[in-house]
């Protein structure tokens, strides 16, 4: 089937419309683009503040026009991840989607559907003149993936509305109405290189196959994080064999759980059995403890003709002992919500090449003080090896307000409508509403969504049953936005 052919057609075909549209995060010109010309194309007041978001604003459709004005909210950029045998150019190409059984996915990549169907919803309602609706204004953030930039720049002033719903939740019984906010590490250096011993062997290892996802979300799993286990095999096997790596690369971006890494190095020919006899029970250790998370991990050594350089001995167990000791995972739960992950950092990406070495983490909390706790400490174990850290994209959390009318509304309306209770609950993903919240103090916010799985990984998808749920309980809940 199409996708174009799903329900609601009107949503499916602007998120259809939406990925034919590359939008990494920092490369968001051409769906700027797209919405400026959505927006007027439509006869829609239309504007792109000083940063890039998008803003157009629809009157309420008859009959609605003493009901409280909306902000619907989404982001336009999406994150770009492949697999490794994936040929795709992200750059210049729309992303392949296919229909599996209830499912929509993306082949080999990732889908879009954060933040897309969250987008996609906002257009089919601006594009209706049948949908009922209060006096609207979409905002449409951009760059939220790698950095919040759009909405910590958005100004005060350019937004009247009072209540906010901010479309990017993955869970279709859940209403969100609080977050973690976050903080990126950045710690780099130099090395000095030496050259390896001419009589050696030259090695390929390569972790892949875990099940990556959301560094917010899913940090919760238990998810195997490709840069600690490669670093965890390095040290070990350099523990009984003389073994000089010449490179790492693993992971990529902050707020996805690296799936892959890959190291080059070099061993004793008379060591290779013993590296190899090594390496085996390791890779059965590790295999076994991820059988239950990431059933696809691989862990795979290969003889490769190598030549350049390597770090010199006195560095490299410096560097492996601090990628050792950085913390990964959940650090703190929450005291006061139960199964809420209060702080938590992500290893994202190491890399280390030709004397240079760079290590990016992200750090979430929903407790300000704690969060940079956490950033501090692991400020301090690159520190110890000579490394610069900088911190950069610091955003704040969204403190919950359970009480407010929205929230009160949207939960009653949940219970009436499926006939249960609504999950309503704070994450611990990076939204933007307490950024927004900054500028916009006043506002009532929430945060709900379609279930997506695997965001932030080429495993990503969305269920269609579960897109017909959220757009049921999206139109109900715009019928229903209190009067002024």
């Amino acid at each position: 089937m199409s996708i174009r052919n799903l329900e609601p057609q009107s949503m499916w075909n602007h998120f259809a419309d939406l990925n034919a549209v590359p939008r990494p995060s920092k490369k968001e010109e051409r769906v700027i683009q797209f919405m400026m010309d959505f927006g007027n194309k439509l006869g829609l007041p239309t504007q792109k503040d000083h940063i890039g978001n998008v803003i157009i604003k629809k009157p309420a459709s008859p009959g609605m026009e003493d009901r409280k004005t909306i902000v619907m909210q989404s982001h336009l950029d999406m994150v770009h991840q492949k697999n490794n045998d994936t040929n795709f150019d992200f750059d210049q190409e729309g992303i392949k989607m296919y229909v599996d059984g209830d499912w929509v996915k993306a082949d080999g990549t990732t889908l879009g559907a954060d933040n897309g169907i969250g987008v996609a919803s906002i257009m089919a309602i601006l594009a209706s003149d049948t949908i009922e609706h209060p006096a609207i204004e979409a905002l449409f953030t951009i760059d939220e993936e790698t950095g919040m930039t759009g909405a910590l720049e958005l100004r005060g002033g350019l937004l009247d509305g009072e209540i906010l719903l901010n479309l990017d939740t993955e869970d279709d019984d859940e209403l969100t109405i609080g977050c973690a906010g976050g903080i990126d590490i950045t710690a780099s250096g130099s090395y000095k290189q030496a050259f390896a011993r001419e009589s050696d062997l030259g090695y390929s290892l390569t972790v892949k196959g875990l099940s990556g996802g959301h560094s917010g979300m899913d940090i919760n799993k238990g998810l195997g994080n490709a840069n600690k286990l490669m670093n965890r095999i390095l040290i070990t096997l350099a523990e009984d064999a003389d073994i000089q790596i010449q490179e790492i690369d693993g992971g990529g971006l902050r707020n996805a759980i690296p799936r892959e890494s890959v190291a080059k190095f070099y061993c004793k020919s008379d060591e290779k059995s013993n590296l190899e006899s090594k390496l085996s029970q390791l890779k059965s250790e590790i295999i076994a403890e991820y059988k239950t998370t990431d059933p696809d991990l691989q862990i795979v050594l290969e003889e490769e003709s190598l030549s350049g350089k390597v770090i010199n001995s006195e560095f490299q167990p410096k560097l492996l002992r601090a990628i050792y000791g950085c913390p990964n995972g959940i650090y703190r739960l929450s005291p006061d919500v139960d199964d809420l992950v209060q702080t938590s950092n992500n290893l994202a990406r190491v890399l280390v090449k030709e004397g240079e070495y760079q290590i990016l983490c992200l750090t979430r909390s929903s407790v300000d003080s704690e969060k940079m706790d956490l950033a501090k400490s692991i400020q301090s174990v690159f520190e110890l090896v000579g490394a610069s850290v900088e911190f950069s994209g610091d955003y704040p959390g969204w403190t919950p307000q359970p009480d407010s009318d929205i929230v009160q509304l949207m939960s009653n309306l949940y219970t009436e409508m499926f006939d249960e209770d609504a999950n309503v609950y704070a994450c611990h993903a990076g939204l933007e509403c307490g950024i927004l919240g900054t500028n916009y103090p006043e506002m009532e916010m929430i945060s709900f969504g379609p279930n997506i799985r695997g965001a932030h990984s080429p495993d990503e998808r969305v269920q269609i049953s579960s897109v017909q749920k959220y757009w049921k309980f999206l139109m109900e809940t715009l019928k229903r936005i209190p009067k002024k």
